[in-house]
């Protein structure tokens, strides 16, 4: 293992819809106490944070994110992407490890269009043992793997149409987690979705939708706070009346909340997590200097996240930066923990 901070260079979407299953019945859950007044050392969720970025890797000359137009869809042509896309995710994930970056969010775009009517390829089927052997990978070296479909997946649509899409998508995401092998950690963070002019009615279809996806679905699913509708607190009425887990993003509250303050919104986000489900999950991010409200910033304020690694407290989140320059900011983050005693 290199020392924190030092970059290893390396060389070198969507299932089809299926039939919606029944109502499910959503059982009650025992969940994670915050307790702030923890002796040091036993925190909660975990016995360190682990640091993450999503999707891209900037260093290494690849994107596991390739694609083509729907146009020109072939078998062939999605055999191809799709091994190019894999072979790019596993050198992410080689460097990620020579690296001590244990938290990574996969594209949405790993199987084009595999959530499109139009994928009649039998991609699980062909692709299995790749997966099987990035998922052993994965689990090898204590990493942890989350998906963030599109904005266009609204499990609370009025249209029931896109309710049909965003499941339909929404279990590619399951398959993919699932052909990795990995457990419950492995989480699909999704937001709420829109008000549509009746917040708690948007809400409340949230919560009845949710019983109609997939059991694959289900067990993943994570619900976000974003930046102009729906609050921590409004996340926390979705996980109590559903039994999903609530995703901190301190970026999104500092935009939008009810007035709590950061230490004490995350610790009611991370009481939302259960041992099955893993260390409590976040997102963090500043905002961009001159640009407009909710652009995010292209490098990492170390003070920044210094303060916000403090409002922590006790709490072991495993946290996503969702910075520009992806890796180069996660290394320096990594760095900050290592010295402060928080990996």
């Amino acid at each position: 293992m290199q020392e924190p901070g030092t970059i290893i260079a390396w060389n070198g979407r969507r299932a089809a819809a299926s039939a919606l299953p029944g109502r499910a019945r959503i059982a009650p859950r025992a969940r994670f106490r915050y307790n702030p007044g923890h002796e040091a050392g036993q925190r909660q969720g975990g016995t360190g944070m682990r640091i993450g970025y999503p999707c891209l890797n900037r260093a290494i000359g690849c994107s596991p994110s390739r694609t083509f137009r729907l146009a020109s869809y072939s078998p062939a042509r999605l055999a191809e992407t799709v091994a190019a896309n894999l072979d790019c995710l596993e050198r992410i994930l080689e460097f990620n490890r020579a690296n001590g970056l244990l938290f990574f969010r996969v594209t949405s775009d790993l199987v084009p269009f595999a959530s499109h009517p139009v994928c009649r390829f039998p991609w699980q089927e062909e692709f299995a043992p790749r997966f099987a052997a990035l998922g052993r990978f994965i689990r090898r070296h204590g990493m942890r793997i989350s998906m963030h479909p599109d904005q266009f997946t609204l499990i609370n649509s009025p249209d029931e149409a896109i309710f049909r899409r965003s499941a339909a998508e929404l279990e590619y995401h399951a398959a993919v987690l699932d052909l990795l092998g990995l457990d419950a950690t492995a989480r699909i963070q999704v937001h709420a979705g829109g008000a549509y002019g009746d917040k708690p009615a948007a809400s409340a279809r949230f919560c009845s939708r949710f019983a109609l996806l997939g059991g694959a679905v289900r067990r993943r699913l994570t619900v976000e706070n974003d930046d102009r509708l729906f609050t921590v607190a409004d996340c926390l009425e979705i996980s109590r009346r559903t039994g999903v887990p609530v995703l901190f993003d301190s970026f999104h509250h500092r935009l939008n909340s009810r007035g709590e303050g950061e230490a004490e919104a995350l610790a009611m986000a991370a009481a939302t997590w259960t041992r099955r489900l893993g260390p409590p999950m976040a997102d963090y991010s500043s905002q961009k200097k001159g640009a407009r409200p909710g652009s995010h910033a292209e490098s990492i304020d170390l003070r920044h996240f210094a303060r916000f690694v403090a409002s922590a407290g006790n709490i072991d989140c495993d946290v996503m930066l969702e910075i520009k320059d992806k890796e180069k900011s996660a290394l320096r983050a990594r760095s900050y923990l290592a010295r402060s005693g928080r990996l």
